[in-house]
């Protein structure tokens, strides 16, 4: 089957035909390691990670870069004083590079947990300084940047006036990005408003900070990831992917800067994966709607009745479509579990139990892989492929109970397929019943005899079964619901 991918730039499902035969070079914007990885990234990595191994699944060869930005996001081209890594060092007293070792460790920690395989190639901001100082050199060659008080700027009307179109991803017209554009400080030094940062020159205060043609600075956020993929993808490559919130500016400007620099569109085709709110709205610090992706599996929250195994979580997550927006509730976790359960219950039946063999067999293997293929190769349709899979889970109980049957062939293509889907495309991981089921049933039964203590008031024992309870790392929560735990 043909492979369709929704493309940003078009707005349409195209036929994916990669640059080279089997092989597909892929970027992904990665994070910014200033703090930790929210719950909202992990849903966008985990997108990617399901995309990764769809395709390898498909038979191609991918590189798949995803990079570290350490280095020059700034809140706005007016403040370098707004440098997220300066601020955040201010804050917890650390130099800027033990942030981004700090919160570079935990990334990789959250995604490990989660069962997201690692890229081919992970390349940093900060160890691509020289890289993006070249580049601002050829854009100031050829005409598309500009030099003012030691920055360098991207000239978004120069573009446009050789035929080009900035706001083409986005599709945002210069006037309506003339008419929006805040009053920032440092503005002054742009002959645009809507011209973007390639160099910054750091104020005598800002820590990170490097040498250049134009004096000691720091690169602008988006030029980074026009350096990295270049490097190693090529001026033109196959897929880019990031965060819906990405699309502007950020890789609106990736576009402008590989078509300004050499003169080609610089990726085939855009992807984009939508937000994750919850409880029906966007999660916040500010507004206290916010849970980190650690806290839902330890159960350490407000929110959730329970922990959350990490590949429960995943399950849910691939329950909706990378494209879709995607709302997280106890409710849904709560009957995620519950499929999930089902089909790893179905998964261990197929594998070990001994079937009693039939001359035919009453469930069509080859049609239902064509419908799961079909899944997969229509913009990589994870929810309808979960779906088909539930269509074989119902088969195989019914199997085990000898209401269907199925011959030796297509038992072992079954298997094959149903191992190849849960495990190696949704990268599900079989969770042992062993002890998260058995605790939470045994806690339960410690807080209903607590409770029957505090009725009695026994509230020695109470206290006994609560503290002991703690000292495991077991903390019980008293609520206006009722008593819940989380694990420390």
């Amino acid at each position: 089957m043909e492979l369709k991918i929704y493309n940003s730039l078009s707005g349409e499902k195209e036929i994916f035909k990669p640059i080279h035969d089997k092989n597909v070079g892929m970027y992904v914007c990665g994070p910014t390691v200033y703090s930790n990885v929210h719950l909202g990234n992990v849903r966008t990595f985990m997108s990617f990670d399901f995309i990764y191994r769809s395709l390898v699944h498909l038979g191609y060869k991918v590189r798949y870069v995803r990079n570290i930005t350490d280095a020059g996001h700034l809140t706005d081209d007016g403040d370098v004083d707004n440098d997220r890594f300066v601020k955040q060092s201010r804050l917890e007293k650390l130099e800027p590079m033990e942030i981004v070792q700090k919160y570079t460790v935990d990334f990789h920690k959250v995604l490990d947990t989660f069962n997201l395989l690692p890229p081919t190639i992970e390349p940093t901001a900060t160890g691509h300084i020289l890289e993006q100082i070249e580049l601002t050199q050829k854009l100031l060659d050829k005409g598309f940047a500009y030099e003012s008080n030691g920055s360098v700027y991207f000239d978004v009307l120069e573009y446009n006036s050789r035929g080009l179109n900035y706001g083409e991803l986005s599709r945002r017209n210069i006037e309506e990005l003339f008419a929006y554009t805040r009053d920032l400080d440092g503005q002054n030094e742009k002959k645009n408003p809507q011209d973007f940062a390639l160099w910054k020159a750091a104020s005598p205060a800002h820590i990170m900070r490097w040498n250049s043609p134009w004096g000691e600075g720091f690169p602008g956020w988006h030029l980074e990831c026009t350096a990295m993929s270049t490097k190693y993808l090529g001026e033109k490559f196959d897929i880019h992917g990031g965060g819906m919130d990405l699309k502007f500016p950020h890789h609106e400007c990736e576009v402008a800067q590989g078509k300004a620099c050499n003169g080609t569109e610089p990726v085939n085709y855009w992807l984009h994966a939508n937000m994750l709110t919850m409880n029906g709205q966007r999660m916040s610090k500010s507004t206290g709607n916010y849970i980190l992706p650690m806290e839902l599996v330890s159960g350490k929250n407000d929110f959730f009745e329970k922990p959350f195994h990490p590949a429960i979580v995943r399950f849910n997550f691939l329950q909706a479509h990378y494209r879709s927006v995607l709302d997280i509730s106890n409710e849904a976790m709560v009957a995620s579990e519950k499929g999930f359960q089902r089909l790893m219950e179905a998964m261990k039946i197929v594998s070990g139990f001994a079937f009693k063999m039939s001359d035919s067999s009453s469930f069509d293997i080859s049609a239902w892989k064509e419908k799961c293929y079909a899944a997969l190769t229509d913009d990589f349709n994870s929810p309808i492929l979960i779906s088909y899979l539930f269509e074989a889970v119902n088969f195989i109980f019914k199997l085990k109970d000898e209401k269907e049957t199925i011959n030796e062939a297509d038992l072992k293509e079954l298997q094959q397929l149903m191992n190849g889907f849960v495990f190696d495309v949704l990268g599900l991981q079989n969770v042992e019943e062993n002890n998260n089921e058995k605790l939470d049933q045994t806690l339960q039964v410690l807080i209903e005899l607590r409770n029957q203590a505090r009725k009695s008031k026994n509230f020695e024992l109470s206290d006994q079964i609560r503290d002991r309870l703690l000292a495991e790392g077991i903390e019980l929560k008293d609520g206006r619901d009722g008593t819940t735990y989380s694990l420390n």
